[in-house]
């Protein structure tokens, strides 16, 4: 059997969310530190630790077989590189900022002016979209020092929490869009391959629904439980255990943690008792 080759960030804030979703799915991976590369000991899988902004071009040569990468740097390196599951960890905007005294009241008030950005594609394609003709001046890190040093008016990068403009006395004023850790995969894949990243994506899979989704077991009447059943998004129907008790039963059912305290006041209010809530290891569909 081949080796799969993956490519992850080689630090930052991708590495280790990266690595644990890999841990998350099975794979032990004999990694130590300032390891370039490092294999799996129970699956045919090779991890490349690569500088964050050279892993699409590796993708395209067909180096490696997939990576775990920022979809910004794919909308602005990819070339149209498939991506085949969104990992829901890294998420961020890639945005707009101005100083905060300008008097920002639409993308037009920044025809004719310097940016600053790593993104220099992305920066073209939306100005160009909206009409707008501006200066591009491309910087590596460190990009929202830019407008206090006079080198540009406005900057292009990637907000997270926003904290970084707070510091540097900038104001998010557009986003572009909206970009989050994805596994994506080469154009030059073989069918060899192919078969184990199917594996891999399924194990993913497995891992990112639990992530989503909480265990929920309860007490309810037997009179309540079709009333509990329209309240519960299941995944086939409800698992129901009569209890010593008569008339009364063990409710076990999956609740998606987003909408967990919304549906947790809904059961209550028919009935349900001893409510207990888990978190799920892995679910397999």
């Amino acid at each position: 059997m081949s080796t799969l080759k993956i490519a992850i960030q080689k630090s930052g804030r991708l590495n280790e969310d990266s690595i644990q979703i890999l841990k998350d799915a099975g794979i032990s991976i004999d990694n130590g530190i300032d390891q370039l590369k490092a294999e799996a000991s129970n699956f045919p899988l090779e991890v490349l630790y690569l500088r964050n902004s050279d892993i699409p071009q590796y993708l395209i040569d067909g180096v490696v077989d997939i990576a775990i990468v920022g979809d910004n740097l794919l909308v602005e390196k990819g070339n149209n590189i498939e991506v085949i599951q969104k990992l829901g960890f890294s998420k961020c905007k890639v945005s707009v900022a101005v100083p905060k005294a300008f008097d920002y009241k639409s993308v037009q008030d920044l025809d004719g002016m310097r940016i600053a950005t790593s993104y220099p594609k992305t920066v073209l394609d939306f100005f160009n979209s909206k009409g707008v003709t501006v200066d591009i001046h491309q910087i590596s890190g460190s990009v929202e020092i830019a407008p206090n040093i006079g080198l540009a008016d406005a900057i292009v990068d990637i907000v997270s929490s926003g904290s970084t403009l707070f510091k540097n006395n900038l104001k998010e004023v557009e986003v572009i869009f909206k970009s989050e850790a994805v596994l994506a995969v080469s154009p030059k894949v073989s069918p060899e391959s192919q078969k184990i990243i199917d594996t891999l994506k399924f194990r993913i899979e497995s891992v990112l629904r639990a992530r989503k989704s909480k265990y929920i077991l309860m007490n309810i009447p037997n009179d309540k439980i079709d009333a509990v059943g329209k309240i519960l998004p299941v995944l086939r129907s409800l698992t129901v255990l009569p209890l010593a008790q008569e008339g009364w039963s063990s409710v076990h059912s999956v609740i998606d943690k987003d909408t967990f305290w919304d549906v947790i006041d809904q059961l209550k209010e028919v009935g349900a008792e001893g409510i207990l809530v888990c978190p799920i290891e892995k679910m397999v569909l």
